[in-house]
């Protein structure tokens, strides 16, 4: 089945190359099928998944033992969703026509590489595996009202671009990324693990929060000119690429707010200070860049940031 035929009426139709507003060239892809998927699973948005897992673990262990096997299957969860919500996402983007002007790597249903039913289909597995993970940790642990949280990760997923009305179309996809990536990933990993959520958690959950908003900011960045032209209203739209950059710092300085603030009553919490390695360069290269692949950059040191903050503040809590 043709992506063309799969668009739905009322949604954005294809945009020539003459009426582009971007580069009249798009990036080379994967030359493989193996690689077309292992680039529509984005990688490096995984540790956004890994990273509350980790910090809710170390936060779950200032209370009590945990189960190794409780933190394989959170870990489970957060993978396995990240991984749908990636595909679900190229699925919804390439049909409704959002990914002809991208100038980003190619998508696996926008530039035709794998029809887009197909996507559609592996992303509905990776959703089911999560699922499943969430349903034995809901057996484990006899808290069944968990299943309403973890549907309610899923439908958040599948609606960030999916449906008629999705919400990353309208400004909202920074509150979405909060509460999940941040709050829930991380204080619901705390209570599974331990039947509790403390302060550490609650306030880890925040700094993850901020820097998956961070992670999202960038990537939104280098897409303002091709989301205007679907009107695709982002943030980063409403509120142009200047205040955009600002608001990716103001991100990162709630992280470490947070981390200054844990430093205190936990010393070993400094040693995670060493990311500013990653962060300043990204700070620079966000308030200066020009090019996509510049923007591309700063995602990956955001997101790298993101998992050596999330495993390195659980690690202080931990020990």
């Amino acid at each position: 089945m043709s992506t063309t035929k799969k668009r739905r009426s009322g949604h954005p139709a294809r945009i020539n190359a003459s009426t582009r507003k971007g580069p009249a060239t798009r990036p080379q892809g994967p030359r493989t099928a193996a690689g077309a998927w292992i680039a529509g699973a984005r990688l490096r948005t995984l540790p956004l998944g890994v990273a509350p897992v980790a910090l809710g673990t170390g936060a779950a262990m200032v209370m009590t033992d945990i189960s190794k096997w409780l933190v394989l299957l959170c870990l489970l969860v957060a993978v396995f969703l990240q991984i749908g919500v990636n595909y679900a996402n190229d699925y919804s983007d390439g049909v409704r026509g959002t990914d002809d002007v991208r100038v980003g790597p190619p998508r696996l249903t926008g530039s035709g590489l794998v029809p887009a039913r197909r996507v559609l289909v592996v992303a509905l597995v990776f959703f089911g595996l999560a699922a499943a993970s969430g349903l034995a940790i809901t057996v484990i642990t006899g808290h069944w009202w968990l299943l309403a949280v973890g549907a309610a990760a899923i439908a958040a997923g599948w609606f960030y671009t999916g449906g008629k009305h999705p919400y990353g179309y309208y400004a909202l996809g920074e509150l979405f990324v909060f509460v999940f990536f941040g709050l829930v990933a991380t204080a619901g990993t705390t209570f599974i693990l331990a039947g509790d959520v403390n302060f550490e958690s609650w306030a880890g959950g925040v700094a993850m929060g901020a820097i998956a908003c961070a992670v999202l900011m960038a990537n939104n960045i280098r897409d303002i000119e091709q989301d205007k032209l679907v009107k695709k209203r982002t943030l980063a739209v409403l509120i142009g690429r200047t205040a955009s950059r600002i608001v990716y710092v103001f991100w990162l300085l709630v992280a470490y707010a947070v981390l200054a603030f844990f430093a205190l009553l936990y010393p070993k919490a400094l040693l995670v200070f060493f990311t500013l390695l990653l962060t300043l360069p990204a700070i620079v290269i966000m308030l200066t860049a020009k090019k996509p692949r510049e923007f591309i950059t700063v995602l990956q040191l955001t997101s790298l940031f993101g998992l050596l903050y999330g495993i390195g503040l659980g690690l202080s809590f931990a020990f």
